[in-house]
């Protein structure tokens, strides 16, 4: 029996141009044009449905192209039938989702799956489905997360649009909803709720009232959702181009305190500089500043994860800092120390690759360097070693260091950026004399257990840390400086 939707109003009439849009999604894949007439003739129903149609629907009436992007189709076909309508066609079919309905293929290089209709209830307790087989297209779509994700067009010859729950109206309007009560459909999968938040930065849609009130109530139960999967979601959202208001819906709903809880706890900590109404807004605005220079950069990465990870959380170690001084004044002495370790500690508990985790923590270690170079005070060591500090990261670190001045005031602003221009020139400039991406010692290991007569162990990493502070410092050294540097530390270590 088909499940009856009452709160929502019927779907209006798909315009003529909407209509055209879609078929054109169809016609530009011939393989979808050929999937369907396979089904048709085999007495199935298939439709194209999920973000291809919500982006083709995006796109009617513009000048941009119907993005291309994964093809996902749903069927009254069980899974089996399915296989057979494939059979001796695609080139190849896997079946690791069949348990759920989906089956995969590709034909001619191009990957879709396609999915059997549904009708499941959720445990919510493990958020894992009771997968049951549905025999309703609109009871299939009333399942889906959100109404621009349930919308579908058929690939049979009509080539029509379906969309009962008004998804349509919500793309034209920016809006999101979720088809039924968004209580229910949080309760059922709390992931959705992350998915909101990421359709606010990529798709720039506004949740309804319903929809963020239900994600206050139900923050507490992302808990349940693994820490891989909230790390997926919260990356693809920190990958889009103007993540911002997505992120302050991330903290405003109380989700942030359940997976990223030191962004919350930024809220409230008043910056040193007095700036900025708290260090939560300024670190939004790093990251707005580390956005438009990496996209301003064609060397650079983009998007880039490491990059926003550390605008995003340089200052996380400011409150456990805070102290307050005379005269109304608030520091955070080490609070990079500090950060750089809560950094590690979140980023691990969330999954992040070892490399990310690693890379974030030494940006945020290293972010407040340069204010030490004052005027150009630093020696050519002190420039060394900050290049050999940040290695391959100095990029990332140019560029989250320009970003962590958001100072209003244009003479300050000015001159912090005046300064670390000639910092990049004096790096630019020994760069070229001493191949500062590549510092080592001027002696190897070989030489070094030659000349002190010990073999390999201990003694001779000693040995070339000595070499290899002596080089940041002084700079390159001719053989025999060196050698006699090394005989007289050896003769003198205690």
């Amino acid at each position: 029996m088909s499940v009856e939707h009452p709160r929502r109003p019927p779907a209006q009439p798909v315009p003529a141009a909407v209509q055209a849009t879609v078929r054109e999604l169809v016609e530009v894949e011939p393989v979808l044009v050929e999937l369907g007439e396979r089904f048709t003739a085999a007495g199935f129903e298939v439709h194209l449905v999920g973000g291809s149609v919500r982006d083709a629907l995006l796109a009617a009436g513009s000048s941009s192209p119907v993005p291309a992007g994964d093809l996902d189709l749903t069927t009254d076909a069980r899974p089996e039938q399915t296989l057979a309508v494939l059979r001796g066609w695609a080139s190849s079919t896997w079946n690791t989702g069949i348990a759920f309905g989906t089956v995969g293929a590709e034909i001619r290089g191009t990957r879709v799956e396609i999915t059997t209709f549904r009708a499941d209830r959720y445990d919510r307790e493990s958020r894992n489905p009771e997968v049951a087989w549905g025999d309703s297209l609109v009871d299939d779509l009333a399942r889906r997360d959100f109404t621009v994700n349930a919308m579908a067009v058929s690939l049979g010859p009509d080539r029509a649009v379906t969309d009962p729950f008004g998804g349509l109206g919500d793309l034209l309007a920016r809006r999101l909803r979720t088809p039924g009560r968004a209580e229910d459909s949080f309760a059922d999968d709390p992931l959705r709720m992350l998915r909101a938040v990421r359709f606010v930065a990529q798709l720039q849609l506004t949740p309804d009232d319903e929809v963020v009130a239900a994600m206050t109530r139900l923050a507490p139960e992302l808990a349940r959702i693994t820490a891989e999967r909230v790390q997926h979601e919260f990356s693809r959202t920190l990958l889009n181009d103007a993540p911002r208001e997505a992120l302050d819906l991330f903290v405003s709903t109380g989700l942030a305190d359940v997976v990223l809880p030191e962004l919350s706890a930024l809220r409230m900590e008043i910056d040193e500089h007095h700036q900025h109404k708290d260090v939560y807004v300024h670190s939004l605005i790093v990251l707005d500043q580390a956005i438009a220079l990496e996209r301003a950069d064609p060397a650079s990465p983009s998007p880039d994860l490491v990059l926003r990870l550390a605008a995003l959380l340089h200052d996380i170690g400011k409150p456990a800092t805070r102290r307050h001084e005379e005269r109304g004044r608030v520091s955070f002495h080490h609070h990079e120390v500090v950060g750089a370790k809560l950094v590690r500690k979140r980023l691990t508990a969330l999954k992040y690759p070892k490399e990310v985790v690693e890379a974030v923590a030494r940006l945020t270690f290293l972010h407040l360097r340069f204010h030490g170079y004052g005027k150009g005070e630093w020696t050519d060591s002190a420039v060394r070693r900050y290049v050999t500090d940040a290695g391959d990261l100095l990029p990332r670190l140019h560029k989250l260091v320009r970003s962590d001045s958001t100072t209003r005031n244009k003479r300050r602003a000015a001159a912090l950026s005046a300064t670390y221009d000639s910092l990049e020139e004096r790096i630019a400039v020994l760069s070229e004399a001493e191949n500062l991406s590549r510092i080592r010692p001027d002696l190897d290991g070989n030489r070094i257990m030659e000349l002190l007569d010990i073999p390999p162990g201990r003694e001779v990493g000693e040995a070339w840390r000595f070499l290899k502070d002596l080089r940041l410092e002084r700079g390159p050294l001719e053989p025999d400086e060196a050698e006699a540097e090394l005989l007289t530390w050896w003769r003198t270590r205690s």
